[in-house]
């Protein structure tokens, strides 16, 4: 078990950290949820009730959202702005896209390269940008299971901040 959590300990570390921001976005959202019916003279939920609702997946939906826009901006903004002195930079005269070679994709890749690295074409070009496609998508997901969640709330369930 030591040599596990030795193995593995940036993961549950990440694991423990989201764990806790879940569960304080559970008490900080139920606590607003019911302020909110007690200000509009609706009903109050127990805390197990709005864990299962709606108001919760969207709250985690629309935090993962923010999440992700901002990660993908961060990326985008790496490949073309530069920071001299940030290890997160490009030196300076290296902005943009890199060439095959730089990135070892194409004929560059390496034998034990990924098998996506290695033809020409469309494989390449998903391959040299399969971080951002994933975080695009994932951003998109977000919101469409936020609003479908919304949207699929009979209109006496809805919260008064869910309109």
């Amino acid at each position: 078990m030591r040599q596990f959590i030795r193995d593995h300990s940036l993961s549950l570390f990440f694991l423990v950290l989201f764990l806790g921001a879940l569960v304080g976005l559970a008490i900080a959202g139920h606590a607003l949820h019911n302020d909110d019916a007690i200000a509009h003279h609706g009903e109050t939920m127990s805390f197990w009730r709005y864990l299962r609702s709606s108001d919760f997946g969207n709250a985690v939906m629309e935090n993962w959202q923010s999440e992700y826009l901002q990660f993908m901006l961060f990326m985008l903004a790496t490949i073309w702005l530069i920071e001299r002195g940030s290890p997160e930079s490009k030196e300076p005269g290296t902005q943009g896209t890199e060439t095959l070679k730089e990135q070892k994709i194409g004929e560059h890749a390496k034998e034990d390269s990924p098998e996506w690295a290695k033809p020409r074409g469309i494989k390449t070009y998903i391959y040299s940008n399969s971080l951002l496609i994933v975080m695009s998508n994932s951003s998109s997901s977000a919101t469409m299971i936020s609003n479908a969640a919304a949207e699929s709330m009979p209109r006496s369930v809805k919260s008064p901040s869910s309109g």
